[in-house]
């Protein structure tokens, strides 16, 4: 294996690298702390069937479909951090706007709010990826990019944090069954729902103060401009990359990496309450810490690939974790017990280096057109808005529990509906190989 010997990032560029990596830590946050929310509107508003709540995740992810090609276009008008500027803006409106949502106690409200707080996600995520990528020698762009992305686990870890001790852990609504709470007088039926929608909305609110503290303090600090290329026109830039086989078809495996992460990120939560119904009281199992394990293993996986891309290729490394990633998510499907568990945990490992290596192969070699490039990137984060629903639809086919329906015999629902990320790493591999054999990606 030969050594990549290309300069992460440049001694000229360390600061402004740290500056904008820290910006991958705090949508990791939001990220995270919401995924957990699918499960905990489902207990506090029993109404809601699983394809409903899972509503939450269209809409968190919806924001990025919506606002990635705005966000491009604003930055290629003016600049990077008039474009981290503007994204922290409307992050901190989203979050905040968590208060009247719990005051009016409306599952509509709560999902406007989400859907708000991702314009403001895309923004940055438009801004942030292609600038660290054009910080430095385009021969280490897709290293320092998971360089930089490694960073956004250990947000992801926080906000997980923050949804169990502070949310899932003091839910009222958690604490007694859905008969019992049925059979509960409509007075208390109601002050359990506003006191659990208040504990949900001050997280929200709190990250909406931090947000604004860091808005503060950015537009306080100088960032360089990195290398511009020569701008081209939107209309050619939009024919480059329609013709850009690599670039499309990254876009393509992007939709569907990200629609596989939220999904085993989010249903992980509802593959352990149904561990939890053949399980002893003293025995039952605490998602979030296999969540949290999930992301643990994630961390690790991004560290371990960003070393190994010093040896091995991008687009083959990847090949490899997508083969890894399968064979994990056939043992979540067919093996029903703990062990499928482990194995749902161990699908993060290989998806560590998928997001910003499909991203840096995708736009590598890309001038101007990198900045509206991003935008389609980023507007594939809506792989994460479509297939929880899809996922929260195939565990309601026999009812509202999660083995209403066994396959095979013994196979429940909530584990045949991990079959959606399998194809979705499918597809990733298949994008891997193409890129070696078809698009001839060096690095």
């Amino acid at each position: 294996m030969e050594k990549i010997k290309a300069k992460v990032v440049e001694g000229k560029y360390l600061i402004p690298f740290i500056f904008i990596t820290s910006l991958f830590f705090l949508w990791g946050i939001a990220n995270d702390m919401t995924n957990p929310m699918v499960l905990a509107f489902k207990k506090v508003m029993p109404e809601l069937s699983n394809f409903e709540a899972a509503l939450v995740q269209l809409a968190f992810y919806g924001g990025y479909a919506t606002m990635a090609i705005p966000a491009a276009l604003f930055i290629r008008k003016f600049s990077y951090k008039a474009g981290i500027l503007v994204g922290l803006g409307l992050y901190a409106i989203g979050a905040l706007l968590f208060y009247p949502a719990a005051a009016y106690e409306k599952f509509g409200f709560f999902l406007a709010s989400l859907y708000i707080l991702t314009f403001g996600l895309a923004f940055l995520e438009t801004t942030a990826n292609p600038f660290i990528l054009a910080m430095g020698n385009p021969e280490s762009s897709t290293r320092r990019l998971n360089l930089a992305q490694s960073f956004n686990p250990l947000g992801s870890l926080f906000g997980m944090l923050i949804a169990q001790i502070y949310v899932m852990k003091l839910l009222k609504s958690d604490d007694i069954t859905a008969q019992a709470y049925a059979a509960l007088p409509s007075a208390e039926q109601a002050a359990i729902r506003t006191s659990d929608l208040d504990l949900i909305s001050v997280p929200y609110i709190g990250l909406g103060v931090l947000v604004l503290t860091i808005l503060v303090i950015m537009i306080l600090v100088k960032i360089p401009k990195v290398h511009e290329h020569d701008e081209i026109s939107i209309p050619k830039t939009f024919k480059l990359l329609i013709n850009n086989k690599r670039y499309y078809e990254g876009v393509i495996a992007q939709t569907f990496y990200v629609g596989a992460q939220i999904m085993c990120w989010t249903f992980i939560f509802q593959y352990v309450e149904n561990l939890n119904a053949g399980r002893a009281e003293t025995a039952q199992l605490t998602a979030t810490w296999y969540n949290m394990a999930a992301m643990i293993s994630f961390l690790s996986g991004r560290w371990i690939s960003n070393y190994l891309l010093k040896y091995i290729k991008p687009a083959k490394l990847m090949f490899y974790f997508a083969i890894g990633a399968c064979i994990m998510t056939l043992g979540s499907i067919f093996i029903v017990g703990i062990g499928g568990l482990y194995c749902l945990v161990g699908i993060s490992v290989f998806m560590s280096l998928m997001f910003p290596t499909i991203y840096g192969i995708a736009l590598k070699d890309m001038g101007d057109e990198a900045k509206l490039g991003s935008a389609g990137l980023v507007m594939a984060i809506v792989g994460g808005a479509l297939t929880p629903p899809l996922q929260g639809y195939i565990c309601d086919i026999g009812g509202s529990g999660y083995a209403d329906v066994k396959y095979f015999g013994y196979v429940p629902e909530v584990n045949i509906s991990f079959a959606l990320p399998l194809i979705c790493f499918i597809v990733v591999a298949i994008y891997s190989y193409r890129s070696l054999k078809l698009h001839l990606i060096d690095n």
